[in-house]
């Protein structure tokens, strides 16, 4: 699982954003029984986010899908999380990555605009800078059509509310680098993830993606030993070999790694 970033940018950011409510919904009712496709018809029917209008469920759903249903393994995994009731400051960093794999432009201005941003000690963004950023793609055609000042005003704006909710900024209306805290389950989720694209423990460390979540390579070794000791994973270091390796063979069977170390 690697974020698209060839794919061109996407407006869709302005009909939803972190949703993170309305995913815990999703997930708490999903029916492991039934196909995906199943499943979000009988949302669709049955109303259980409570929208105002079926339209309102139209925009949602592609969301969840995209994010968080592609692939049967993820869904047992989130759903097993949100039915044992996985502790929120855990699940929402594990939300937010799937969502970055799942929107290039989301994942993009947090690696090639907050990044530096945290990099250089600045904290605050203004929506112009986005703007900025985003008139720049736009003229290099990384967008789906081109955006009217309207249409890219409300992408800004989207963005930063869905980074504010998801964490990673904070402010309501001046918007800051927020001081993140991982949780180290949540950590060794995304970790794992990863190592099914990235077998090498060395790249596993030097993986761009840590950047969704401003680590360091210190921040991430040290990310490794505590879970490690947590018995959440086995790390080994010597020199420049690196062995890391998982109790779990799949994504759903270290979900239930996971759920016993929160507890």
């Amino acid at each position: 699982m690697m974020v698209k970033t060839r794919e061109r940018y996407s407006s869709k950011i302005i009909k939803a954003g972190a949703l993170l409510s309305d995913t815990k919904i999703l997930l708490a009712n999903w029916n492991k029984t039934l196909s995906v496709a199943k499943n979000l018809e009988r949302f669709r029917q049955e109303n259980v986010f409570g929208k105002a209008s079926r339209s309102r469920i139209e925009d949602i759903l592609p969301l969840f899908r995209q994010r968080y249903l592609e692939n049967e393994g993820t869904i047992n995994a989130l759903v097993t999380l949100v039915k044992e009731r996985l502790p929120a400051e855990t699940l929402t960093p594990i939300l937010y990555f799937y969502s970055m794999q799942a929107d290039s432009l989301l994942h993009d201005i947090v690696v090639e605009v907050l990044w530096p941003m945290h990099l250089s000690g600045k904290s605050e963004i203004l929506v112009d800078e986005i703007l900025g950023v985003l008139d720049v793609w736009v003229s290099e055609g990384k967008t789906i059509g081109s955006w009217n000042e309207t249409t890219s005003l409300r992408v800004a704006q989207g963005i930063l509310s869905t980074l504010r909710d998801f964490g990673i900024l904070e402010g309501a209306i001046r918007k800051r680098l927020s001081p993140l805290f991982l949780p180290v389950e949540a950590f060794a989720y995304i970790a794992f993830c990863l190592k099914q694209t990235q077998p090498s423990g060395e790249r596993l460390i030097e993986d761009s993606e840590w950047r969704l979540f401003f680590l360091s390579r210190d921040a991430i070794e040290r990310f490794l030993m505590e879970a490690h000791q947590r018995r959440l994973l086995e790390y080994h270091a010597a020199g420049s070999i690196v062995r890391i390796t998982f109790p779990a063979a799949t994504i759903e069977e270290y979900a239930d790694v996971i759920l016993r170390s929160a507890y």
